[in-house]
C-alpha cells in the first residue's frame, strides 16, 4: 500500500447520494480553502495534476474520489472558509459534507491540512470537534512549512501538539511542504496504516 503511484481519478460527487459504493476503505483530505489539499494529494501520490490545483480558493467544489485500487480510495473534499461562492452554495456543501463525514462507513481517517502560518482556525477546530464526536482519527499536515525557517516551524509544530494533546487523543500532527517534498513519507505511512486496517 506504500505505492500510491497507480492512483487514478474515479468520480466526483456533489451530493452524498452520488458517492461511489460504500465499501473498502478511504481517507479524506480536508482543510480551509487554499490550505494546499490538491498539491498534497499530487505529491503524496507522485502524480502531477492528479488533483487540480488553483490559486483561487474554493476551486474544489465537489467530493473528488481517487482510487488506489478497487478497495482503497483518497477523497479530496471541498475547502471550507473563505471560498468565493454564494452563501446558499456554501450551506449546501456543508450539508453534504456533514452527511459524508457522519455516514460514510468506508471512511477510516481524516487528513486535515492547515497552513503552518495560520493553524487551528475556527473551522479547523470545528472539524477536530466533529471527528472527536464520531471517533475518527485525524492527522494534521502543517502545510507550506517551507514558508517558515526551521526554528519557527518547529515552534509551531510544538504549539499545535500541545493544543491537541489532551482534547483530541486520536489526533497526530506533522510538518509538510509540497514544494520541498517535506514529510511525504510520514504522510504516506499514516495513509497506509489507516487504509490497511
Amino acid at each position: 500500500m506504500n505505492d500510491f503511484s497507480n492512483t487514478y481519478y474515479l468520480t466526483s460527487a456533489k451530493l452524498f447520494s452520488q458517492c461511489p459504493a460504500d465499501s473498502g476503505s478511504e481517507v479524506a483530505f480536508a482543510g480551509r480553502s487554499n490550505a494546499g489539499k490538491s498539491s498534497a494529494l499530487n505529491v503524496i501520490t507522485g502524480i502531477n495534476g492528479l488533483a487540480r490545483t488553483s490559486k483561487t480558493p474554493g476551486r474544489t467544489q465537489m467530493m473528488n474520489f481517487f482510487a488506489l485500487d478497487e478497495e482503497h480510495r483518497l477523497v479530496d473534499l471541498p475547502g471550507y472558509g473563505y471560498a468565493k461562492v454564494p452563501k446558499k452554495v456554501k450551506i449546501e456543501w456543508q450539508k453534504e459534507l456533514g452527511k459524508y463525514l457522519e455516514k460514510r462507513a468506508a471512511l477510516r481517517g481524516l487528513i486535515l491540512l492547515m497552513d503552518i502560518r495560520h493553524p487551528l482556525k475556527e473551522y479547523d477546530c470545528e472539524m477536530l470537534d466533529w471527528a472527536k464526536r464520531v471517533e475518527l482519527p485525524v492527522h494534521i499536515l502543517l502545510t507550506k512549512a517551507d514558508k517558515l525557517s526551521k526554528g519557527p516551524a518547529s515552534a509551531c509544530l510544538q504549539k499545535v501538539l500541545n493544543a491537541i494533546d489532551k482534547p483530541y487523543p486520536l489526533c497526530s500532527v506533522q510538518l509538510f511542504s509540497s514544494l520541498k517534498k517535506q514529510g511525504i513519507e510520514q504522510a504516506r505511512q499514516v495513509l497506509t496504516d489507516w487504509l490497511t486496517v
